[in-house]
C-alpha cells in the first residue's frame, strides 16, 4: 500500500512537472514570436498610429528611414522618382540629411537638381526635400517635385522678357523718327519719308497689341462656352479674304478647294483667328508671283471623323532644326525678314493653342526653297457627319493642282 501511494505521488509530481515545463515552453514561443525580427522591423507595423494614412494622402513623395538607414515605407511617387532602390534611398544628398536630423533632431530642407533615369533625356529632375524626426528611431523624408513648376515659371520669364523687347524696339523707332521729323521741319521730302517710317513702326505696334490681346483671350477663354457648328467653307473665304489685299500688291495667285459643306465644332472666333494666321504667314513668307493654295478635307480617325484644313505656299520654307520651335511664342526662324513682313512672332503660338483647346493639333510640312504646308487638324461637328454625302477625298494640295480653283485678285 506504501508503494502504492509512492508511486501515484512521483507521478503526479511528474504530471506536475510536465505541465509546468509546456506551460513555459508555450510562454516563451510566445514571446518569441511577438520579439520584431530584422525583417519586420521594415513593415507598417513600425511607424506611429496614423502615419500611414498620412502619408498616403499627402501629394509629396513620402520615404521614412530607420537608424540603419533602411526605408521603412516609401510612396509609389517615391519609387517613380528613383529615389527608393533596393529598400535604400538612393539620393546621397538626402540620405545625409536624414542621418543628420536622426542625430541632432533638427528640422532640414533643400532644393537639389537630380538626374533622370532611365528616360534618356538630359534635363535635370527639380525637387524640394524635407527631412524630419519621427518619433525617436525614424526619419520622415518628404520630396516634392518642382520641374513643371520651374518650367512654368521659366516660360513666363521668358515671355515677359520677350515682350518687353518687342515693346521697345517699335516704341523706340517712333520715339527716334518723332525727333527725327523735328529735326528735318524745313525739310518736306525728309519729312515725308520718316512720317511714312512712323506709320509701319505704328502699325507694327498696333499689330503686337492685338496678337498679345488675342493670345490672352484664347488662353483664358473656354472655346466650349460658345462653341457652335462652324461651316469650313466660310472659314477658308474669311481667311482669303483677310490678306486679299496684300496678295494682291504681291500678284500671288490664292486658290481654294477640296470638299464643300465640312463643319467643325468650336468657336467660330477663336477658329476664324488661328485659319487667318496660317493663310497670312503663307502669304507674307511667299516670293512675288507664286500660289498660295488652301483645302479641306474630311479624314478618318477611330475617336471620330476629323477635317483637315492645309495651307500650302511655296515661299522660302523653314530648316529642318526650326520645325519643332516655330510654334513657340516669339520664335522667328529669320528675325530680320519677320520683321520687314511685319511679323510678331505670336501667329503661330496662337494657332498651336486655338487646335489644343479645339481637340486638334497643327502640323507642318516643309522643305527649304520649296515651301512649306500647315494642316489644322480639328474634329469634326457630329450634326456634320450625321448628314455627310459621300464624296472623294481632297487631293495633296502639294502634288495635284486643286480641282476648281477659285482664283482671288
Amino acid at each position: 500500500m506504501d508503494v502504492n501511494a509512492a508511486v501515484a505521488a512521483l507521478a503526479a509530481i511528474a504530471g506536475v512537472c510536465t505541465g509546468v515545463i509546456a506551460m513555459l515552453a508555450f510562454r516563451w514561443s510566445e514571446r518569441d514570436q511577438a520579439r520584431p525580427t530584422r525583417s519586420s522591423l521594415h513593415t507598417d507595423a513600425v511607424l506611429p498610429p496614423g502615419v500611414d494614412t498620412v502619408l498616403s494622402v499627402l501629394r509629396s513623395s513620402a520615404v521614412v528611414l530607420d537608424e540603419s538607414d533602411s526605408v521603412v515605407k516609401a510612396s509609389s511617387a517615391a519609387y517613380a522618382l528613383g529615389l527608393v532602390r533596393g529598400g535604400k534611398l538612393a539620393v546621397e544628398p538626402m540620405l545625409n540629411m536624414a542621418r543628420d536630423t536622426r542625430r541632432d533632431g533638427e528640422i532640414r530642407q533643400v532644393e537639389l537638381d537630380l538626374a533622370r533615369r532611365g528616360t534618356g533625356r538630359g534635363e535635370a529632375l527639380a525637387v524640394s526635400a524635407r527631412v524630419a524626426p519621427l518619433g525617436s528611431r525614424l526619419v520622415l523624408l518628404l520630396v516634392e517635385d518642382l520641374t513643371e513648376a520651374r518650367r512654368i515659371e521659366a516660360v513666363r520669364r521668358d515671355f515677359v522678357a520677350n515682350v518687353s523687347h518687342e515693346l521697345k524696339t517699335p516704341t523706340g523707332a517712333l520715339s527716334l523718327l518723332s525727333e527725327a521729323v523735328m529735326d528735318a521741319s524745313d525739310d518736306p521730302e525728309a519729312v515725308t519719308r520718316f512720317a511714312g517710317r512712323m506709320q509701319i513702326e505704328a502699325t507694327r505696334l498696333t499689330n503686337l497689341v492685338q496678337e498679345l490681346i488675342d493670345l490672352s483671350r484664347v488662353q483664358n477663354d473656354d472655346p466650349l462656352e460658345d462653341s457652335e457648328p462652324v461651316s469650313v467653307d466660310e472659314l477658308v473665304a474669311e481667311a482669303i479674304d483677310r490678306s486679299r489685299h496684300t496678295a494682291s500688291t504681291k500678284q500671288i495667285t490664292m486658290v481654294s478647294g477640296g470638299e464643300a459643306d465640312l463643319r467643325v465644332w468650336g468657336s467660330r472666333g477663336q477658329l476664324a483667328a488661328a485659319l487667318g494666321n496660317l493663310v497670312e504667314n503663307a502669304v507674307n513668307y511667299s516670293p512675288a508671283r507664286t500660289r498660295v493654295g488652301v483645302a479641306a478635307r474630311r479624314v478618318a480617325a477611330p475617336a471620330g471623323d476629323l477635317i483637315e484644313i492645309a495651307v500650302t505656299d511655296q515661299g522660302i520654307g523653314i530648316p529642318d532644326k526650326d520645325k519643332e520651335r516655330v510654334f513657340e511664342r516669339f520664335y522667328r526662324v529669320d528675325p530680320a525678314r519677320s520683321r520687314a513682313t511685319g511679323g510678331t512672332g505670336l501667329g503661330l503660338a496662337i494657332v498651336k493653342h486655338v487646335a489644343a483647346s479645339h481637340g486638334g493639333e497643327v502640323t507642318v510640312w516643309s522643305t527649304e526653297g520649296q515651301g512649306s504646308t500647315f494642316t489644322l487638324r480639328l474634329p469634326e461637328a457630329g450634326a456634320a457627319r450625321d448628314r455627310r454625302p459621300a464624296s472623294s477625298p481632297t487631293p495633296d494640295l502639294m502634288t495635284e493642282p486643286l480641282p476648281a480653283p477659285e482664283v482671288l485678285p
